[in-house]
C-alpha cells in the first residue's frame, strides 16, 4: 500500500482529469492522477488521436493528441503523482480519508474525483464472418497513425462522427477509400456531413449508403470484403487490404457501480457543486448527469474546476471555494 495520503485523488487521466491535476496544483494541494490506460490522455490518445478537435476556447482547431500532450504539460507543472494502468476496484471510508483499492495497490486520500469519461468502452463489433478472426490483421476500430493506410485499399463501416472524421482524413492516405452505411443518414455534424458527400461528388472516396458488411476475407490478412445492398439483398465483393469499423462504444462504469456512488443510468448523479451523494467524492466530465449536462472538453473543465475547488474547501473549511482568477495568483508570479 502507498502510506502517503494525497489531498486529493482523480480517477481518469482524460482531459477533465488532466484539468482537475492542474487545478489542485494551483489550489497548492497534493494531487494524484490513477487512470486504467497505459498513458495520459483519455479518449484523446485511445480513440482519435489524429482526429482535429475546433470547439475548445482559444484553439481554432487541434489535434487530439496535440491538446492531450498540451494538457499533460499543463498539470505536470505542479508534479501530481501518475499511477496509469491502474484500477480502482473498491473505495472504503478509512478514519478521516478514502482507500481505494486497486488491481495493483491501495491508495489513501482525503478527497476523490471521479473524471473516467464514461467509464470503460466496449467498441461495438460487426457480427459476420472474418471480422474477428482477422481483427489486428486488417481489421480494427481505431486509427493510431494514418500513414499505417498510406497506399492502402480501405473500406470503412459506420456513419457517425468517427466514422466520417476518418473519411475524411483517410480520403488522402489510401489509395482508396470506401465508406459503407447501413442507411443514408449520419449521425455526425452537418458540416461533415456536406464534405462527406463533396468528397464523394469529386471522386476522392466512394459512398455506399443502404449497405452492409456481410463478410470479411483473408486468412492471414484481409483481402477483401462482402457487402450487401439491404434494399435488394444484392451481394457484392470489394477487394481492400483493410476494413475499419466505427459502430460507436457501449459505456460501462465497471466497478463504480459498486462504490455506491447515486447513479442514473451510466452517469454519476452530481449536484451544482459537483458532489455526488458520499461527501468527499465529486465528479466531472462525460461520467456526470444534472439537468442540462453537455458532453463537451469545455463543459468538462469548469466541472472539473468546481470540484476540485470545493473538495479543497472540504478538506480545508476555511480555504475560499473561489481562488479569483489565476493572473493575480502568487503561485504563477514564483514560477
Amino acid at each position: 500500500m502507498d502510506d502517503s495520503v494525497r489531498d486529493i485523488t482523480i480517477i481518469g487521466g482524460g482531459p477533465t482529469g488532466l484539468f482537475g491535476a492542474f487545478y489542485g496544483g494551483l489550489r497548492g494541494v497534493s494531487t494524484r492522477i490513477i487512470d486504467s490506460l497505459p498513458e495520459l490522455g483519455g479518449q484523446l490518445t485511445a480513440l482519435y488521436p489524429e482526429k482535429d478537435i475546433f470547439d475548445v476556447g482559444g484553439i481554432p482547431k487541434i489535434l487530439a493528441k496535440d491538446l492531450a500532450r498540451d494538457m499533460v504539460t499543463q498539470a505536470m507543472q505542479f508534479d501530481p503523482e501518475v499511477i496509469l494502468d491502474e484500477e480502482v476496484r473498491t473505495i472504503e471510508r478509512d478514519g478521516e480519508v478514502f482507500r481505494l483499492v486497486g488491481r495493483q495497490g491501495e491508495y489513501l486520500t482525503r478527497t476523490v474525483v471521479v473524471a473516467g469519461g464514461k467509464g470503460a468502452f466496449e467498441p461495438r463489433h460487426l457480427t459476420c464472418p472474418g471480422y474477428h478472426e482477422l481483427m489486428g490483421r486488417g481489421v480494427g476500430y481505431t486509427v493510431k497513425d494514418p500513414e499505417e493506410y498510406r497506399g492502402k485499399r480501405v473500406l470503412l463501416v459506420g456513419g457517425g462522427d468517427s466514422a466520417l472524421d476518418w473519411a475524411l482524413i483517410l480520403k488522402d492516405v489510401a489509395a482508396e477509400l470506401t465508406l459503407v452505411h447501413r442507411r443514408d443518414g449520419f449521425r455526425s455534424h452537418e458540416t461533415s456531413v456536406a464534405r462527406l458527400h463533396a468528397a464523394n461528388e469529386a471522386g476522392e472516396l466512394n459512398l455506399m449508403t443502404f449497405h452492409e458488411v456481410q463478410e470479411v476475407h483473408g486468412s492471414d490478412c484481409v483481402i477483401g470484403a462482402t457487402v450487401m445492398d439491404n434494399r435488394t439483398q444484392e451481394a457484392r465483393r470489394l477487394e481492400v487490404d483493410a476494413v475499419l469499423t466505427f459502430l460507436g462504444f457501449k459505456p460501462d462504469l465497471g466497478p463504480i457501480k459498486a462504490w455506491g456512488i447515486e447513479l442514473d443510468k451510466n452517469r454519476i448523479v452530481v449536484n451544482q457543486l459537483m458532489s455526488t451523494n458520499i461527501p468527499g467524492v465529486y465528479a466531472a466530465g462525460d461520467i456526470v448527469c444534472y439537468e442540462g449536462k453537455l458532453d463537451l472538453i469545455a463543459t468538462g473543465y469548469a466541472e472539473a474546476a468546481i470540484a476540485v475547488n470545493n473538495a479543497v474547501h472540504f478538506i480545508n473549511p476555511d480555504a475560499r471555494v473561489n481562488p479569483g482568477h489565476s493572473t493575480n495568483l502568487a503561485i504563477f508570479k514564483d514560477k
